[in-house]
């Protein structure tokens, strides 16, 4: 009789042979990188001084979701740390996700305890419980105790609370904070209009360099998973699965990280079907599936009524009225019958204003300002950014459980 446990497990994975080529965190090797040779030049160029001990330029990269601005500067980051090793010049490179430490106190702790090799140093940099000024001056102390120059990212920059980092970073060495380390930002940003609400002073110490990273078109999509394609076993992709999943992905956004996202999902739905190969018309439920699994972590653990707003959007977003953005009022009426649906009292027109920003802020709508001209004044409106019927699925999904 076998074993219980060789019925309930795959010992050998008949489709994928190192799925980990497919995770969103996965930094390819050189060759991997496709499409970004200008912009990889570029950066490379902007921090190049950093390989002789000297101050790197600060740089700033704007582009949509998903089109290797983060993976290029980590690549530059970690090919400049080693070429300066080969100048006997010792130098590192820090990372924040700023979506996650989105305070002052969260990025510089971050930041001194990637850097720190305590062994060295004897510094302590706790989880918290240390004043932001104190995790400051630990870091200074680091940064010239272990280094001459150090790269800093701040990936998805516009979620900072403020600018008090940009400030502290872009200014420690003629400030007299670091006197042996040289210090270079890395600020990336999805929104091309974070500049404008910039300090005025950071953005002249920071803005040295600015770039930016256009939406991948489907050949270049397409070459980036071929590039990946060793992810899966010999002859299971069908020829034509990822010439459909780029061009899938380049007439929606451009956007490499969902394409790839789809191609490993048509992989677990071959795998969920027992199919011996990964079929052009698996693309068409991944991406589905794809964009239904981001929608729901974007919203999990948001209030009943951030989802009423979103799904008054989504009504009016699949209704025959136009399709160019729906005035809060009109938004507001919806929310408002949605609420009577569910038998609850519905909040106030500013609070849906505050919740509409909030669903801009996590980039899930677009807000737009128009004139109406003397006679009604200025309004806003709003469109969804997410697939509606996506929307809608899970979110009706989401009241039902």
């Amino acid at each position: 009789m076998p074993n219980a446990s060789d019925d309930l497990f795959t010992r050998e994975d008949p489709i994928f042979a190192n799925k980990e080529l497919l995770e969103i965190n996965h930094l390819p090797g050189e060759g991997r990188i496709v499409g970004r040779d200008d912009e990889i030049s570029d950066l490379a160029t902007a921090v190049n001084p950093a390989i002789f001990g000297q101050s790197p330029s600060n740089v700033l990269i704007y582009g949509k979701t998903g089109t290797g601005k983060s993976l290029c500067a980590k690549y530059v980051s970690q090919r400049l740390v080693e070429t300066a090793e080969e100048e006997g010049v010792k130098a590192t490179f820090a990372y924040v996700d700023c979506a996650q430490d989105t305070t002052e106190t969260q990025a510089v702790q971050t930041i001194a305890d990637s850097v720190n090799d305590t062994s060295i140093t004897g510094i302590k940099v706790p989880d918290k419980g240390l004043s932001t000024s104190t995790y400051y001056k630990r870091l200074w102390r680091i940064l010239d105790s272990l280094y001459d120059v150090v790269l800093i990212i701040l990936d998805e920059i516009d979620k900072l609370s403020d600018d008090d980092i940009l400030m502290q970073l872009s200014r420690a060495g003629e400030a007299g904070k670091i006197a042996g380390c040289k210090l270079g930002v890395i600020g990336i940003s999805n929104k091309i209009q974070y500049k404008d609400r910039m300090d005025e002073r950071v953005k002249s110490s920071l803005c040295e360099r600015e770039f930016v990273f256009p939406p991948y078109d489907a050949n270049q999509l397409r070459d980036i998973m071929d590039a990946r394609s060793d992810a899966f076993r010999d002859g299971v992709l069908d020829p034509s699965t990822i010439p459909r999943a780029a061009a899938l992905a380049a007439r929606e956004h451009g956007d490499a990280r969902k394409a790839i996202d789809i191609l490993r999902y048509a992989g677990e739905i071959a795998q969920s079907m027992g199919a011996s190969t990964v079929k052009e018309n698996f693309v068409t439920q991944a991406r589905q599936r794809a964009e239904t699994d981001r929608f729901r972590e974007l919203i999990r653990g948001s209030t009943p009524h951030s989802r009423y707003v979103l799904q008054a959007l989504a009504i009016l977003s699949l209704s025959n009225e136009k399709q160019d953005g729906f005035r809060t009022s009109r938004v507001y009426e919806v929310y408002e019958n949605i609420c009577r649906q569910q038998g609850s009292d519905s909040l106030s027109l500013r609070r849906v204003r505050d919740l509409l920003k909030e669903h801009a802020f996590l980039d899930i709508i677009e807000q737009s300002k128009h004139s109406g001209g003397s006679a009604e004044g200025s309004y806003t409106k709003h469109q969804l950014l997410e697939d509606p019927d996506v929307v809608r699925d899970v979110l009706i999904e989401n009241t039902d459980s």
